[in-house]
C-alpha cells in the first residue's frame, strides 16, 4: 500500500492507528513528496510509525518537468522496492497524483483510496487562473517564510473543521508544517498544484479499477466533486463521514480506518 499526503505534509502525516491498521495487511509505503518532508526534488520512503530507513529515488534517464516528473519518480520507487502493482492512497495533493498514476500507469495500481481529491480544472483557461494562484502563493512562501504561511494556510476555509480538533492535535500538525522548507514548498506548489496538473475527466469512464471516494461531509466542495467523479467511474464506491472537512484521515482517523478496511475487504474490489 502506497501512501500519498497533501499539499505541506509528508510521511509522517498519517496518523500511526492508520498506519497500523494499513500494516496488518502488508508492507505500507509512505513517501515524502518532492518539496516535502525529507525530499527536495524526488519521493523517499518512510514509515511513521517504526524506524526505517528511507530509499531514495534513482533519477531519470531523461530529465522531465511538471506533474509528470512526479508520477515518473512514483513509478521509479516501486520498481526500485520491487513492486509490480500496489493500491495507492492519496489524500489531497496525493490523491490527484494517485488518480494521475492510475490513468498513466493503470497496470501499477490494484485499487485507489482517494481522500478530498480532484481529477483537475475542466478547461485550460481554469487551469491558467490556477496556475496563476498557485505562484502567488510560491511567491508568498518565498518572500514571508513558512511560518506566515502556515499561519495564512491554515485560516483558509477548507481548513476550519480542524480547529475543533484537540490542541495536542492541532499543535502536532502545525510544528510538522514548521519544519518543511519555504522554498522547497514554493516549488512543490509550482510542479503539483491543481493547474499543472492535465484534467483527467476525459478518462475517469476508462478506467477499470475499483476506487473508494472518500471525503468530510463538511466538506461541500470535495463532496460536489466525488459524487461527480462517483458517476463517471464505473467501480466506484462514495463514503462521505459526517460532521467533519477535508482532512479525514486527521479529523477522523477511526472512521477513515473502517471505510477503507470495508472497501479493502471487499471481494468485488479487489481488484487485479
Amino acid at each position: 500500500m502506497l501512501l500519498l499526503h497533501g499539499f505541506t505534509g509528508s510521511s509522517g502525516s498519517w496518523p500511526p492507528p492508520i498506519v497500523d491498521a494499513l500494516a496488518r495487511r502488508g508492507p505500507v509505503l509512505a513517501v515524502d513528496l518532492p518539496g516535502h518532508g525529507g525530499t527536495p526534488s524526488l519521493p523517499s520512503v518512510a514509515a511513521p510509525s517504526s524506524p526505517v530507513s528511507s530509499v531514495a529515488v534513482p533519477p531519470a534517464s531523461a530529465p522531465a518537468s511538471g506533474f509528470t516528473s512526479v508520477l515518473d519518480a512514483v513509478v521509479r520507487l516501486l520498481d526500485q522496492e520491487g513492486i509490480a502493482a500496489a493500491d495507492w492512497i492519496g489524500y489531497s495533493m496525493g490523491g490527484r497524483i494517485a488518480l494521475a498514476g492510475a490513468v498513466t500507469h493503470p497496470h501499477r495500481v490494484r485499487r485507489l483510496v482517494l481522500e478530498s481529491a480532484s481529477p483537475g480544472l475542466d478547461t485550460p483557461r481554469a487551469r491558467e487562473l490556477r496556475r496563476t494562484r498557485d505562484e502567488t502563493l510560491a511567491r508568498r512562501l518565498e518572500e514571508r517564510g513558512i511560518a506566515s504561511f502556515v499561519d495564512f494556510w491554515m485560516e483558509l476555509a477548507l481548513f476550519a473543521s480542524q480547529k475543533r480538533l484537540p490542541e495536542p492535535v492541532q499543535s502536532g500538525a502545525r510544528a510538522a508544517r514548521l519544519r518543511q522548507d519555504a522554498h522547497a514548498l514554493a516549488q512543490a506548489l509550482r510542479t503539483m498544484g491543481t493547474g499543472t496538473q492535465p484534467s483527467y475527466w476525459p478518462q475517469l469512464p476508462r478506467l477499470d479499477l475499483p476506487v473508494l471516494l472518500l471525503t468530510g461531509g463538511l466538506d461541500r466542495k470535495f463532496e460536489e466533486l466525488a459524487n461527480r467523479m462517483a458517476d463517471a467511474l464505473s467501480r466506484a464506491r462514495r463514503h462521505s463521514v459526517p460532521d467533519v472537512g477535508h482532512a479525514v484521515h486527521l479529523e477522523a482517523p477511526g472512521a477513515w480506518i473502517s471505510a477503507v478496511s470495508a472497501f479493502l475487504d471487499d471481494p468485488g474490489h479487489s481488484g487485479s
